[in-house]
């Protein structure tokens, strides 16, 4: 421990996840927080990832477990290693998210004694499932959060679902300040420099600068909306022929994704699949609106993030997202499941420059004054003190 924290806490806090990519998103700016003010010894564990072994801190510690996304007999060996690690390591606390990781970890954490088991509870499966395997998977939802100590959804939304649905009871669970799971750093969504990278992007993948562009950040996947999303931008295209829509994100393609539309748009000059990025905020920037017409999100980070960039956001009914904006005053509300729902919502705000003006403004001045990173991570970590017993 170096010099800077002797004195304060001693605490062993060990944070799970199936990928890297959830720790390295959501997780790590977090815990070197909680290391830095509070001297907490800090762990990770994840599938192996010797990338982001080689990236981590010299104070924190890694951990490869052998994990899949989807839940699969290979969890009962990797919840068996979680354990006899949990053992050895005798951590205070166990901060776990996504789904398969979050059901080996509570598991190995009760059964290893773990005092605090913390599920962080950023987006549910079940919620886009039906039939058996909604019940299925609601009951393993319900299981992880009868093992865990505390449950902190981050959205309100999602815990007034919770609570709802019955996963836990309304004296137990919590949102930490307004919701999300680490803030936006406005350093990094800098509006300052948006004119610029607006120039740049649209330049790059040869945009008119006049241009009505559509924004869509996130997995290629049914559950994020993408049918709709694409069958909307090809109805607004045979309005507004010189629209175009950026699309950054990974494609998972299953059989849920229609692939007519997805060849459709693949084959069309005006949708621009851009791959993934870490520099999002520079492809927001030259959006006049993000649009997430998912159909489950724990919270939907991006739209707080497009909202710092000045950018209007369209979102559908749910909770997480709905969370994250302010209808008619930062964005526009769709029905989920709903291309003409969505066309309606897309057409208002292109078809009026005024009322992009008026919400960009709005958007920015919401996630600054509600989800600055800073402030988030102060509010964490009052209550993982708490959680600890430490005040």
């Amino acid at each position: 421990m170096s010099e800077s924290l002797q004195g304060k806490s001693n605490k062993r806090l060990c944070f799970v996840a199936t990928t890297s990519i959830t720790l390295k998103s959501f997780v790590i700016g977090t815990a070197e927080y909680l290391h830095q003010e509070a001297g907490y010894d800090i762990t990770f564990i994840c599938d192996n990832d010797e990338t982001f072994a080689a990236s981590l801190p010299s104070y924190a510690h890694y951990v490869p477990i052998p994990m899949k996304r989807g839940i699969s007999l290979g969890g009962i060996g990797a919840m068996l290693k979680m354990a006899k690690v949990f053992r050895r390591e005798k951590f205070d606390m166990v901060q776990y998210s996504t789904p398969n990781a979050s059901l080996y970890a509570a598991l190995a954490s009760k059964l290893a004694g773990i005092p605090v088991r913390l599920y962080c509870q950023w987006g549910m499966a079940y919620v886009g499932f039906h039939g058996i395997k909604r019940a299925i998977f609601k009951s393993i939802e319900k299981l992880v959060c009868s093992l865990s100590t505390w449950v902190e959804p981050d959205s309100f939304g999602n815990l007034k679902f919770s609570h709802s649905e019955g996963l836990y009871p309304k004296n137990k669970g919590s949102v930490i300040w307004n919701g999300s799971a680490s803030g936006v750093n406005l350093n990094k969504f800098d509006i300052s420099q948006k004119a610029f990278w607006c120039e740049e992007i649209r330049k790059k993948y040869a945009i008119p600068s006049d241009a009505i562009v559509f924004g869509f950040v996130g997995r290629i996947t049914r559950d994020k909306g993408i049918n709709e999303l694409l069958a909307a931008f090809k109805a607004i295209l045979e309005e507004m022929p010189d629209a175009y829509l950026l699309i950054i994100g990974n494609a998972e393609l299953t059989s849920a994704v229609d692939m007519s539309l997805y060849q459709w748009a693949q084959e069309n000059t005006h949708a621009i699949f851009c791959g993934s990025t870490n520099v999002v905020e520079q492809y927001l920037s030259a959006m006049d609106m993000y649009i997430l017409p998912s159909y489950r999100e724990g919270f939907g980070m991006v739209v707080v993030e497009a909202e710092a960039m000045g950018v209007p956001v369209i979102v559908t009914d749910i909770p997480g997202p709905t969370d994250a904006m302010i209808p008619n005053e930062t964005g526009l509300v769709a029905k989920k499941a709903d291309v003409d729902s969505l066309v309606i919502a897309m057409e208002e705000l292109a078809n009026s420059a005024e009322k992009r003006q008026e919400f960009g403004i709005a958007a920015h001045r919401f996630a600054a004054e509600n989800f600055e990173q800073q402030r988030l991570f102060q509010a964490i970590l009052q209550d993982r003190k708490r959680l600890l017993g430490e005040e």
